[in-house]
């Protein structure tokens, strides 16, 4: 399932040879509407995230100094720290309001249910077989997507001009199985398999860049703290060193490196399989309940992934 994850909109490749396959643009707006707001929310939340821990270091630094000034002898430092709290104050308070998680998970949601419907549309899977009427498929379409958005009417989404059923969808809908089985294999389950790897990857080289980091700093404060034990320095520096390891750890959480990275990998071990399990010669009702499966699969790591994320 694509993510977070995932933020901005991610085309695919054309995969057939008289260009029926489905890249970002071929999607519902609704889905590029939700897909936009997703990746708003999810930068939204990360930079005031990454600016709340910024300030508490402040803060913890400001506060190992005393630096008076003036014939009254304010502490500036002092001033500092309380600045810092204030600024920390300012960015919960705006993120209670805006509330940018919730929008960075609730339209990933959004976009990833309509590209679902999306695929099952185009390439006649259940519950839009080839056995219903192009009429009575459209309707069936429009209605689910209708219902998706009227499940989830917080995203805040801008205006798009673009239509819900694209001229690639029914192109691609209109074709033979061969054709709509290469479409889906090259533009869903191994593009999603080539995502889930790269962003498996990607996380597994910030958890450890995270771990280092924080396993430096660790030897930073034991070496601080024994300084000031020793007299060797006044300043409290383990202290904002201490304020530097909690900032790590909770941008680490916030961000969720490692168990993102071990689900994506199990992600793509699972369509791994189903990849193969879809090239076999079948009939296409079973062609049908086989990429209803496969939907599921990936709708089903989606949902592990909000739910570590408390989405």
């Amino acid at each position: 399932m694509s993510r977070g994850a995932r933020t901005p909109l991610r085309k695919t490749r054309d995969v057939t040879t008289n260009n029926t396959g489905l890249t970002g643009d071929d999607y519902p707006g609704l889905f590029q509407a939700a897909d936009a707001a997703s990746g708003r929310g999810q930068r939204s939340y990360l930079r005031a995230s990454g600016a709340r821990l910024l300030l508490a270091v402040l803060a913890a630094a400001a506060a190992a100094f005393t630096v008076r000034i003036g014939s009254k002898g304010i502490d500036i430092a002092a001033v500092v720290t309380a600045l810092a709290f204030v600024g920390a104050l300012i960015v919960d308070i705006a993120v209670l309001r805006a509330q940018p998680s919730r929008t960075w998970y609730q339209g990933r949601a959004l976009a990833e249910s309509a590209k679902t419907l999306t695929w099952r549309y185009a390439v006649g899977a259940s519950p839009f077989p080839l056995s219903l009427t192009a009429d009575d498929a459209d309707r069936l379409f429009l209605q689910r997507i209708r219902a998706l958005q009227g499940d989830l009417p917080q995203v805040p989404m801008v205006p798009n001009r673009s239509g819900t059923i694209s001229d690639r969808m029914r192109r691609l809908r209109e074709g033979a199985l061969d054709e709509r089985r290469s479409a889906y294999l090259s533009g869903r389950i191994h593009d999603q398999q080539r995502w889930y790897a790269d962003k498996a990857e990607h996380h597994r080289r910030r958890a450890s860049v995270l771990r280092r980091a924080g396993l430096a700093l660790e030897l930073v404060g034991v070496t601080a703290a024994l300084a000031k034990a020793f007299g060797a320095v006044d300043i409290d520096l383990a202290g904002i060193v201490a304020a530097a390891v909690s900032g790590l750890a909770a941008w680490s959480s916030a961000n969720q490196y490692t168990a993102t990275a071990t689900a994506y990998a199990v992600a793509t071990n699972e369509l791994s399989v189903i990849g193969d399990l879809l090239t076999r010669d079948m009939p296409e009702p079973e062609w049908s309940a086989t990429v209803a499966d496969a939907e599921e699969a990936i709708s089903r790591e989606h949902t592990m992934w909000r739910a570590s994320h408390g989405g």
